[in-house]
């Protein structure tokens, strides 16, 4: 593990100022004069440029009245729109199912836990700060049931934290309101089976002409991608992929230690960093603590305690 820490266009321009002024607009000729062997006519020149401006006002007089009717994006569908829908296409909105579930969810946690929820209305302090994988089939409040004002939690591709020198990200600023603000007591990694960010990691072609955000992403996890090749470089590239999915949630804690003030809340022991690892083949979760602290035994700085499986 100790690895792991890483044309412009010119045309050519007349000059009203060579001509008197008595015949700019008087729409009558006042002789001519040549632009290379062409003669220009200055009085249809004005007229010309009379009928470009009337154009151009009517233009703009038109911009302005179709501007009095305001866009409107949440227009609602005439009645004979609705019916042009047909009840099939209505029959399948999935909203009608999410409609529902939220008026389950009011009818019978909200209101019958109306002073809670009123209370977490005016604050929240939360214990955990949980970073999980975006994947649908990982929601950390379903598996592991936390309720709402429980858990801070952010969610991102294959669960990665990047170090404190990567800069800002939706993962760090959401570090720093939970360490700093909300001064959780606990920030808990959750990867899983089966990561799809982790097998691009894993399958990912070193080809610096290809651009990806996935690719540019995942490789915050390229350590532990190189700690897996050495390590099961001789299993399958499904066993590989296991072995990182875990690998890479170390990689993630020591990552955290790189932002100065969580290091510092580790050092005083008011903050401990733990890994979480969701099989949901099996419904298993692993669970581990990180230990951080100067000369713990072996020399190293970091050790793992507190390990167990829940099934």
């Amino acid at each position: 593990m100790a690895s792991l820490f890483r044309a412009s266009l010119d045309f050519p321009v007349f000059d009203p100022s060579s001509v008197e002024s008595s015949s700019r607009f008087s729409g009558k000729p006042s002789g001519a004069i040549k632009i290379g062997s062409s003669p220009l006519n200055l009085g249809r020149l004005s007229n010309a440029r009379l009928r470009i401006l009337g154009c151009v006002e009517e233009k703009h007089t038109s911009t302005r009245k179709a501007s009095k009717e305001p866009f409107r994006l949440t227009r609602e569908f005439t009645e004979s729109e609705r019916r042009k829908l047909g009840n099939d296409e209505q029959d399948l909105d999935p909203f009608e199912e999410l409609k529902s579930r939220f008026k389950s969810f009011k009818s019978q946690n909200y209101e019958e836990n109306l002073v809670h929820y009123q209370n977490l209305a005016k604050q929240q302090s939360p214990k955990f700060m949980v970073i999980a994988c975006a994947d649908s089939r990982v929601c950390p409040s379903n598996i592991l049931g936390f309720q709402p004002g429980e858990a801070f939690t952010v969610r991102n591709i294959a669960n990665l934290v990047p170090p404190f020198q990567h800069g800002a990200s939706e993962t760090s600023a959401a570090l720093e309101f939970a360490v700093n603000t909300l001064e959780v007591a606990n920030i808990l990694v959750v990867g899983h089976s089966r990561c799809g960010g982790i097998q691009a990691l894993m399958s990912m072609k070193n080809d610096p002409g290809s651009r990806s955000f996935i690719k540019d992403w995942v490789s915050i996890g390229k350590t532990a991608r190189l700690s897996t090749k050495a390590a099961a470089g001789n299993l399958s590239f499904e066993m590989q992929c296991r072995h990182c999915e875990k690998e890479s949630i170390n990689g993630s804690l020591l990552n955290l230690l790189t932002y100065p003030w969580i290091e510092k809340r580790v050092s005083e022991a008011t903050l401990s960093l733990h890994g979480g690892y969701y099989d949901f083949i099996n419904c298993t979760f692993e669970k581990w603590t990180l230990v951080y602290r100067e000369r713990l035994e072996g020399g190293s700085k970091y050790a793992i305690k507190n390990r167990s499986l829940w099934s």
